[in-house]
């Protein structure tokens, strides 16, 4: 059955038709949410508020869009809301600041290069960080990406550019010219 008759049988009172849309969509959520937020607790929060959100809110879900689109954007208002509440100079944990710092050259196994991917990630701002994690996580492209961010597919283009930099910057040390 299709999110959109999912959704019309919500709202027609039937709250167990919820239950196929969260299995559909609480692992890349909460990856994402992961990506965003850098621990498993806050992810796991993160995902779970933005759940509860969608089902108060569904008769707000404008169908002629993804479902994706518009449940993505209440889990980033969600983790925005989690990174204001940190404190604004919270430090990322030594153990994942240092993986990411260490043999930057060297060959690293996969578990070591994880993190300090993640380390970088959570490193950048988090415009940027939204754009990294839809395009390469979630697979959107450009015009999704503009879609669920709202903005123009140029602006996020030139986020795109400006992760990548930085996280070639972070990772392998070097700079472009």
């Amino acid at each position: 059955m299709g999110e959109t008759a999912l959704v019309r049988r919500c709202l027609a009172g039937d709250a167990e038709a919820f239950e196929p849309i969260v299995r559909a969509y609480q692992a890349p959520l909460f990856n994402m949410a992961l990506r965003m937020l850098g621990t498993p607790d806050d992810a796991h929060d993160a995902t779970q508020t933005a759940f509860v959100r969608a089902y108060e809110h569904l008769d707000s879900y404008d169908r002629r869009h993804k479902f994706f689109t518009w449940i993505y954007r209440i889990l980033m208002n969600e983790c925005l809301n989690v990174l204001r509440a940190r404190r604004p100079n919270e430090p990322v944990p030594d153990e994942l600041a240092s993986e990411g710092n260490r043999d930057r050259l060297d060959p690293i196994d996969a578990e070591k290069r994880r993190r300090a991917i993640q380390t970088a990630i959570l490193a950048l701002p988090v415009d940027y960080r939204q754009v990294i994690v839809l395009r390469h996580f979630a697979e959107l492209s450009y015009e999704e990406i503009a879609a669920t961010l709202g903005v123009p597919v140029k602006t996020v283009k030139w986020r795109l550019f400006s992760a990548r930099q930085r996280l070639g910057e972070q990772l392998l040390g070097w700079k472009a010219t």
